[in-house]
């Protein structure tokens, strides 16, 4: 799907314009099949399938501060990990201010279980499928990685994302979170500052892959070491790792780069569990 296509959507923020043309630029020419999982034009989900597909799945979503960004963001991921035989997913979903929590969680939730429920008819295990995501996507694939309030509805097993491979997201909102300003998807509802916030919500701890840039926002370095202590204080299983000479947005950008560290490292950890 084209960007032109979309419903307009909130401007990127002055620092990010570059970075998304960038990230465009990159995935010129990737081939990808598109597909619905709601009504609204954001619910979409561009699938890349390689030749010989191993069974599992990446699925991944795009930041933007829950205002902004398009799924078409992350396709110039996808390459680095088909050439591994992984079947990689983007999610796209419903952006605030007009969609308010828990209407993003909501459709990246819908997105995973439209990859279950489908996965035999690309060559995808429904019991392998890896969510992660940048910045905001990362936030809402960790949020829905420890939460066990979700799947029955849908009916998926509990353990549908087998592992969560989160990229400079963040784990705290409301006070103490380090945001300069209240982040607009929460709403009106001071509640939400806690129902949203992935550390504050562990219920269970699959597999963790936090990654966040050597020079990334300071306070989502210090979110990325508290959940990563609050996974392992309930024992589950975290790796981290940092973006030498990444700063925020370079960190998504890193991820597409097969010569990057981040790639091989997360293969080899899908890879092993």
């Amino acid at each position: 799907m084209r960007v032109e296509d979309y419903p307009p959507q909130e401007p990127l923020p002055e620092f990010a314009r570059a970075y998304a043309d960038e990230v465009m630029r990159r995935g010129e020419g990737v081939r990808c099949t598109d597909y619905s999982y709601g009504a609204d034009p954001y619910q979409g989900i561009s699938l890349q399938v390689p030749e010989k597909p191993n069974g599992t799945v990446l699925a991944l979503v795009h930041g933007g501060g829950w205002t902004c960004g398009y799924k078409e963001h992350m396709n110039f991921i996808g390459p680095s990990v088909t050439a591994a035989n992984v079947i990689f997913a983007s999610i796209g979903y419903r952006l605030a201010p007009g969609n308010v929590f828990p209407a993003c969680a909501d459709d990246v939730a819908a997105a995973i279980a439209w990859l279950h429920d489908h996965a035999g008819e690309f060559g995808g295990d429904p019991g392998r499928i890896f969510a992660g995501g940048h910045s905001a996507g990362g936030h809402l694939t960790a949020l829905l990685a420890v939460r066990r309030d979700w799947q029955a509805a849908r009916g998926l097993p509990e353990g549908v994302i087998r592992g969560c491979l989160p990229v400079s997201g963040a784990y705290r909102l409301g006070k103490d979170s380090g945001f300069s300003m209240r982040p607009r998807f929460l709403g009106e509802n001071s509640e939400n500052d806690r129902l949203a916030s992935p550390v504050q919500n562990i219920s269970a701890a699959p597999p963790f892959f936090i990654a966040y840039g050597e020079k990334d926002f300071p306070h989502l370095i210090d979110q990325a070491h508290e959940m990563a202590s609050a996974l392992r204080g309930v024992g589950g299983e975290v790796e981290e790792t940092v973006l030498e000479n990444c700063d925020h947005l370079g960190a998504c950008l890193a991820l597409g780069d097969g010569g990057f560290p981040w790639v091989g490292a997360a293969l080899d950890w899908m890879a092993a569990h």
